[in-house]
């Protein structure tokens, strides 16, 4: 019996020196420089929200915070590096929606987001509006739809690729809207938008940063943003939700994740210091400049984020059968 209370004695004596240890690693992160490795190349929006969160967040922690381009294979190669990285919290992955709808598009792929990733932060969301030539016969999101189904599904749609967040907000677009549409992929936005700027092809879903140019000039007519918030750039352009079918949501991410298995305190460490970081003025002003709405969400925020987004996403890829080039 004393040997069975001098064994609880001891056990209790390790838990209580080994507990203070997991608070104390967040407390000392970090002692040395943080990657934030980013599966797309070098000045992009999401690469210049990289680098400003980076910036700050090195200003904030007195270590350096090292942004490092590893584009290719549709963010893969970058999102690959991250997952088998280890997990002490000092390579991050930056990134995009691509992280959530790779695992569709990709058959082969040997990670998936909700297993080897910890969501970190949802940091902004960019806004997509819906465009039409001018000359379209079309300046709601109705009359869009009275469009598509008066061709008889014909109304030739542009995108900047096969499985790109165009041609996928396309697809969610059909099954909301109960019509069909003849989608044509582009090697790339610019040829889409130059060929709907040239009125080739009549829609298309853009960047609202990208067409906001067009639009002012007087040649792309926006219709409605796909996001349940209006652009600060857009001001006077309706949702989709308002436009008449709610919950439409179909938006470019900003996202900070780590190793699955990272220790919690760190995560939510970073997660708490990007978003004070997203709170200050001077960072939010460039962000929403940017056309961005500003999240910095909690990991578990994030994390059901994921999980919504993969189940909505991975349902349209299926249906649409949609294929990467």
């Amino acid at each position: 019996m004393k040997s069975l209370r001098y064994l609880r004695a001891v056990a209790c004596a390790l838990l209580c020196t080994l507990a203070p240890c997991a608070p104390a690693y967040a407390q000392d992160y970090p002692t040395r420089p943080v990657r934030f490795v980013l599966g797309q190349p070098a000045g992009g929006p999401t690469d210049i929200v990289a680098r400003l969160v980076a910036q700050k967040l090195q200003e904030r922690w007195g270590q350096a915070v090292i942004v490092e381009n590893r584009p290719g294979a549709g963010s893969n190669i970058g999102t690959e590096l991250v997952v088998k990285a280890p997990k002490d919290g000092y390579t991050l992955l930056v990134g995009t929606v691509q992280q959530i709808v790779n695992p569709f598009l990709f058959p082969g792929l040997t990670w998936d987001p909700m297993r080897d990733l910890a969501a970190v932060s949802l940091v902004t969301k960019a806004h997509i509006v819906l465009v039409v030539h001018p000359d379209a016969p079309a300046r709601t999101l109705q009359d869009v739809i009275a469009l598509a189904k008066s061709k008889g599904g014909q109304l030739a749609w542009a995108s900047a690729g096969n499985g790109s967040t165009g041609h996928l907000t396309l697809e969610l677009f059909k099954t909301s809207a109960g019509i069909d549409a003849v989608h044509v992929p582009y090697k790339g936005t610019q040829p889409a938008l130059a060929d709907v700027l040239g009125g080739r092809v009549p829609v298309m879903f853009d960047g609202v940063v990208t067409s906001l140019p067009h639009m002012r000039a007087g040649k792309l007519r926006p219709v409605a943003v796909a996001s349940l918030t209006r652009s600060q750039l857009l001001p006077d352009v309706p949702t989709m939700s308002e436009a008449g079918m709610p919950g439409f949501e179909a938006v470019g991410l900003a996202t900070v994740m780590a190793p699955a298995g990272t220790p919690a305190d760190v995560v939510n460490r970073v997660s708490a210091d990007i978003a004070a970081v997203l709170r200050m003025p001077d960072v939010r002003d460039q962000l929403v400049g940017m056309g961005l709405e500003v999240v910095g969400s909690t990991p578990a925020e994030f994390a059901q984020y994921v999980k919504s987004e993969s189940a909505k996403w991975g349902k349209v890829i299926r249906e649409a059968n949609v294929k990467v080039d």
